[in-house]
């Protein structure tokens, strides 16, 4: 692909996007705008235009972006300590781990970096206490996975994904996996059957996929359906945690407690790399010194910086803002889904995840030009799987920040 060198006749943006699509690889489709301060719901490009973000850095930055507490956290542990691998313990992971574990319910924590990593934990956690637990003969065990998954771009993990796009050209895969459809309990119970089935993993809310929310019941019944048959119940929360969704976690709107809690992006806020993997002893003993480890993994200022996140998530009740203000967003758009039906197809939601289905236009706009013109008017969302656009504020918007930015939103749609 031919790349265009920065020339000096070109706005500051405009020379910035081309030095990114001279030098950088071309894996992200970015829209643009090229941003560069945050502060809370709030976004400025280089140029000085303000901007409502509502994506949130895929559900990273629920506590708003640099969050001074937060913020606070990292300065004051960056200029302490901030590596000592794990060869050493240090004075930072002993309490984040406990303050984790204190707040989900359970007996250990082990801290990762990225949510990809903290992915291919649990899976090694499953398949290690499958063996050794569950007794399954040697490299027999199986994950079992929704259809339209996404948890993450590792090779391990895309061996799993039905997205063409994760996989085309990055074979072979690995074996040990079924996908089962998502939201369906019959197919799950009968792939459940199999005795080498160690672990059902599954996003209790489809991000990735379009905000695809299951029936009501769906995961208490997959998770007892899992317990019946002795195989571990493995929630990805990376994007539905933390209150997302209007609750804590997405899990706890059925009163589902997983045997794997998997978490991310806002557990430092947005700041930097953290992720968790929590289980109970039984599951989480499994794994032994020399086993599975990460040089930055649990570092003193990711766990300073998650300390922080966490505190700021409850104190500023965050999640009870999540729920209210995402009903008052789904009744908004569904205003203008009744207004314009042969534009607005679907929308649908929990908390402050949501999305809102764009039938193309007949001269072939798609939701892509939806938000281009949202970004024009100060609205940042991005579209998803051509139809689908995901709105996602940080949590600490106020209900006048959400009318304001619905009104963008609606005068834009109206006008498509």
């Amino acid at each position: 692909m031919q790349t265009s060198t920065p020339t000096a006749t070109a706005s500051r943006a405009e020379q910035l996007m081309q030095l990114e699509d001279q030098y950088g690889a071309h894996n992200y489709h970015p829209l643009p705008v090229v941003l560069t301060r945050g502060e809370g719901v709030h976004l400025w490009d280089v140029d000085g235009k303000h901007y409502y973000d509502f994506l949130s850095a895929y559900s990273a930055v629920n506590q708003g972006h640099c969050h001074p507490r937060i913020i606070g956290a990292l300065t004051k542990q960056a200029q302490q300590l901030t590596l000592t691998s794990r060869a050493f313990f240090n004075d930072q992971l002993g309490a984040a781990e406990k303050q984790l574990c204190e707040l989900f319910g359970y007996d250990k924590a082990l801290l990762m970096n990225s949510g990809a990593e903290a992915v291919e934990t649990a899976l090694k956690l499953a398949r290690k206490w499958g063996y050794q637990e569950k007794g399954i003969a040697p490299n027999m065990a199986r994950i079992l996975v929704a259809e339209h998954n996404f948890h993450g771009r590792t090779t391990g993990i895309i061996s799993f994904s039905t997205d063409p796009d994760s996989t085309g050209g990055f074979g072979p895969y690995m074996p040990g996996y079924q996908v089962v459809p998502y939201n369906d309990i019959a197919s799950l119970e009968e792939a459940l059957k199999d005795p080498h089935v160690c672990a059902f993993m599954v996003e209790p809310i489809q991000g990735e996929a379009g905000v695809m929310v299951p029936s009501v019941g769906y995961l208490a019944q997959a998770a007892a359906l899992c317990r019946a048959h002795n195989v571990l119940f493995v929630a990805d929360e990376i994007q539905t945690g933390l209150g997302r969704t209007g609750k804590l976690l997405c899990c706890d709107h059925e009163a589902v407690h997983a045997d794997i809690l998997i978490l991310g992006k806002a557990l430092s806020g947005g700041v930097l790399p953290v992720s968790a993997v929590l289980a109970d002893d039984s599951i989480m003993l499994t794994i032994q010194p020399g086993q599975h480890g990460s040089t930055f993994g649990g570092n003193p200022l990711a766990c300073a910086v998650m300390r922080a996140a966490l505190d700021v998530l409850l104190d500023e009740n965050l999640t009870a803002n999540s729920h209210r203000l995402g009903e008052i967003f789904r009744t908004r758009m569904r205003q203008v889904q009744a207004k314009r039906p042969e534009t607005v197809e679907l929308v649908r939601g929990k908390g402050l995840l949501n999305a809102v289905i764009i039938r193309p236009s007949d001269d072939g706009r798609t939701a892509w030009d939806v938000c281009v013109t949202l970004m024009e008017r100060g609205v940042l969302a991005k579209p998803t799987h051509g139809d689908i656009i995901r709105f996602a504020p940080p949590l600490v918007i106020t209900e006048e920040q959400l009318h304001e930015a619905c009104d963008i939103i609606e005068e834009v749609i109206l006008a498509f």
